[in-house]
């Protein structure tokens, strides 16, 4: 570079310099009054890079090295704390001759061009090392990295349970609160419902019971603000407990009818429902609702995978009702009315039966006076022949008895012969027994 000057006659050049500082018709135009020229050969930018050259009277002459980029940096508009949603401005410096073009990165993912780089409505997606690159002709150069650390409230705050399996009752469950934040939260709160419970990020709970089963949530607190995870639902499993029998109505039932037990009870899962009766070893039904037709004492069983609980028994009494008494009021007459004509036939058979056998005239009649003519050869007989009663004749021969009853000694009724012939059951029974007694009447 080169420099022509002239100054008036008389005066004396005490100096002659390269300066940066632009002078025009004797006044600065970018520089406050009174400010000094700056001698480049003294600044330590320029300094061992500035060569004077030709004559220092009139002329002026210097020539500038040109280099790649050095000294790149990166400054932060911001000294302060950058919290979410803030506006922050980074700058970047290089010395190079000629000047630099400028690129950015965060980590090593180019996100803009030009010396200056903005990011408005700052958010924790923003967080992380920024750093620019200085280029020319002569080379290029990176800045040292420089760290955005963006404040931000907690967020996806979320809670779990240490083992994924079933949870029994009787079991240690530990619960783990877990936020995102910055700074990190400390401040970490238990809620059981609505119902604050303890802090810290760890819940403990020991000897866990069908009662601590509820939805739990925390609470993740720093000094920027705070939210609520999801609730977890604690689901423990308990055996059946509390088992009961209730009766639809009363006790006692009609005949015919029937009365309807349920069976509830308090288990997790929901217990199977058998139903028995006392003094049976098998049961009579299943299911909540059972429907009991006759008299007894009555009781459930409930069980799940967990264990088992029975009730106490409840009694069913079958009850006489109206129906009762109208059969009672139609049949029990009608029964005895046909008892009472059975016992009228069998006496009647019994009455005939025994008549048949009775011969009842026992005596022998002579013949009137005024039958003196006949021969006193004439007789007449009646022989009565009892039959034995049933009892005389148990383990005892039965004699027949053969009978002539009449002979008349008269010419005219010689021939007349009446026989009388016992009953033809004693005839019979008399073919059986080789005992015979012949009478005989003269």
């Amino acid at each position: 570079m080169s420099c022509n000057y002239t100054y008036p006659t008389g005066d004396e050049i005490k100096k002659v310099f390269w300066t940066k500082t632009l002078v025009k018709n004797g006044s600065k135009e970018s520089s406050e009054e009174g400010e000094q020229h700056t001698d480049l050969s003294e600044d330590p930018e320029y300094s061992q890079r500035l060569q004077y050259l030709g004559d220092k009277q009139q002329k002026l002459h210097h020539q500038i090295e040109s280099y790649p980029p050095r000294n790149v940096s990166v400054s932060i508009s911001s000294s302060g704390v950058i919290v979410e949603g803030d506006s922050v401005t980074l700058i970047c410096s290089s010395d190079s001759n000629p000047p630099a073009e400028m690129s950015w990165f965060k980590g090593g993912t180019f996100v803009g061009s030009g010396r200056i780089y903005s990011i408005s409505n700052i958010s924790s997606d923003h967080s992380g090392e920024y750093k620019c690159k200085s280029r020319n002709k002569h080379g290029e150069k990176d800045s040292d990295t420089v760290t955005l650390n963006v404040m931000y409230s907690p967020k996806n705050v979320s809670v779990s349970v240490n083992g994924s399996g079933e949870i029994v009752e009787g079991d240690s469950v530990t619960l783990i609160c877990s936020s995102d934040s910055n700074p990190p939260a400390l401040n970490f709160s238990w809620f059981k419902g609505e119902m604050f419970v303890g802090s810290g990020r760890i819940y403990s709970i020991s000897n866990i019971s069908s009662d601590d089963s509820k939805k739990y949530k925390c609470k993740s607190i720093n000094e920027h603000g705070e939210k609520y995870s999801d609730a977890v639902n604690l689901n423990v499993m308990y055996a059946p407990r509390n088992v009961s029998v209730l009766i639809s109505g009363s006790g006692g039932i009609a005949e015919g009818d029937s009365v309807t037990l349920i069976c509830s009870s308090d288990s997790n899962p929901p217990a199977e429902i058998i139903w028995f009766k006392e003094n049976q070893s098998s049961s009579v039904g299943s299911g909540q609702s059972f429907s009991a037709l006759q008299s007894g004492r009555f009781y459930c069983e409930a069980h799940n995978q967990h264990g088992s609980q029975r009730s106490d028994a409840v009694t069913v009494t079958v009850k006489g009702g109206d129906k009762t008494v109208l059969y009672a009021a139609v049949v029990i007459p009608a029964g005895c009315g046909v008892l009472f004509l059975i016992c009228i036939i069998m006496f009647m058979f019994i009455r005939k039966r025994k008549s048949g056998y009775d011969i009842r005239q026992k005596q022998v009649q002579h013949p009137p006076s005024s039958e003196t003519n006949y021969s006193d050869d004439g007789l007449y007989a009646r022989i009565s022949a009892k039959r034995p009663s049933a009892d005389q004749t148990i383990g005892k021969t039965i004699k027949t008895v053969y009978t002539m009853i009449q002979h008349v000694k008269n010419n005219e009724s010689n021939g007349n012969l009446t026989v009388h012939h016992p009953d033809p059951a004693v005839g019979s029974d008399a073919m059986v027994d080789e005992s015979v007694v012949y009478s005989k009447v003269k």
